[in-house]
């Protein structure tokens, strides 16, 4: 099985290299730090013009009509600065929902360029779906929600939330129009969070009737992918960051990669990396080709990613030394960035143990 990049991928990632080298210098990255919005008006334009906030949407309702496969591509570009703004939260999250749930209205909206974000994990470590306490209720013509969504991905700006929301019937979708959460501070500085504290908001309900979990569980199968693919990349550029390092690096009168405790620490690096790179683009296809081990593949992705990534950035630090400590570099911020995504959309121990229940059976 062929497991490289078409030509036509290889190109989209041509494109994404030299637009983040140009509009997303690690400048800018820095400046969207202390930036209450994450982002700049223009920066989105931008990236809307090129179509990336459309890339899973069909092309019938103004997308790009390209699959997970595609969208790893960018993420794990996207993953190397790593990068700020609602990306990940509407192009990902919130159109991946749309578009399990069959609301082509949405789609169009967010292919236009209109922010979503998908609010799901409320409180605790085991399936996502299963933490839910957000209530909803009939209200008239519509819906009303009450609860708190604690973590959702730049809740403050979007333009709408995709909330996942307990009924007598089970779980189902409702979108929130202007959340306006608060802002909360999170160890990714450069990803922004609001909390969502609703009490008898209005929404309107989306997607089929009735219970809506197996909808709901693949969308988050699927995001957790694209997000270990952004998680792939911040590991593959903390490995570069000490590869160079360690050459420059002079200690005792010789560059400190030409000791073997770094060369092994190097080593072992790249074997995580690859290791965590073709369990995403595996997993992003069986999702693309609906394969019957795509719930394994999913499980194990996000599980192993997340561990790998962690070590990666965490031994980027190690060779670094000092510096590696300081605000002047960005080993930091590539390991807030690993660190944070091991906890969204399912945790890794949750993963584990749901893979072993996908394997071997619950009995």
């Amino acid at each position: 099985m062929d497991f490289t990049f078409s030509p036509e991928q290889e190109a989209l990632r041509d494109t994404v290299r030299s637009f983040l080298a140009k509009e997303t210098p690690s400048e800018y990255v820095r400046a969207m730090i202390d930036d209450e919005r994450g982002f700049t008006d223009s920066w989105w334009s931008a990236v809307t013009d090129l179509g990336w906030p459309g890339l899973l949407v069909p092309e019938e309702l103004g997308g790009a009509g390209l699959g997970l496969i595609d969208l790893v591509v960018l993420q794990e570009e996207m993953g190397k600065l790593p990068l700020p703004g609602p990306f990940f939260s509407s192009a990902v999250c919130a159109t991946l929902a749309a578009r399990q749930l069959g609301e082509e209205g949405l789609l169009a909206d967010l292919a236009s360029g209109r922010r979503g974000t998908l609010a799901i994990e409320e409180v605790g470590s085991a399936d996502p779906l299963d933490t839910v306490t957000v209530s909803a209720r009939p209200a008239g013509d519509g819906w009303e929600l009450t609860g708190t969504k604690p973590v959702v991905l730049d809740g403050h700006t979007a333009d709408f939330a995709v909330v996942v929301a307990r009924t007598d019937d089970g779980l189902a979708a409702f979108v929130v129009d202007r959340p306006e959460a608060a802002r909360v501070p999170t160890l990714d500085v450069t990803r922004k969070v609001g909390r969502l504290e609703m009490n008898a908001r209005p929404a309107r309900r989306i997607g089929p009737p009735g219970d809506q979990r197996s909808i709901l569980a693949r969308v988050g199968d699927d995001v957790g992918v694209a997000l270990s693919a952004e998680t792939v990349g911040a590991a593959e550029r903390a490995l570069q960051m000490a590869t160079e390092y360690s050459k420059v690096r002079v200690q005792f009168d010789r560059p400190i990669g030409s000791f073997q405790a770094i060369r092994h620490k190097i080593v072992d690096m790249l074997h995580q990396l690859e290791l965590a790179r073709v369990g995403t683009h595996w997993a992003a296809w069986t999702s693309e080709v609906e394969d019957p081990l795509r719930q394994e593949a999913a499980a194990m992705c996000k599980g192993f990613v997340a561990e790998a990534a962690n070590m990666i950035a965490g031994e980027n630090i190690q060779v670094h030394g000092g510096v590696g400590f300081t605000w002047d570099v960005d080993c930091h911020l590539l390991f807030r960035r690993v660190k944070q995504n091991d906890v969204l959309f399912g945790r890794q121990g949750w993963q584990r143990a749901r893979l072993a229940d996908l394997v071997i059976g619950t009995g």
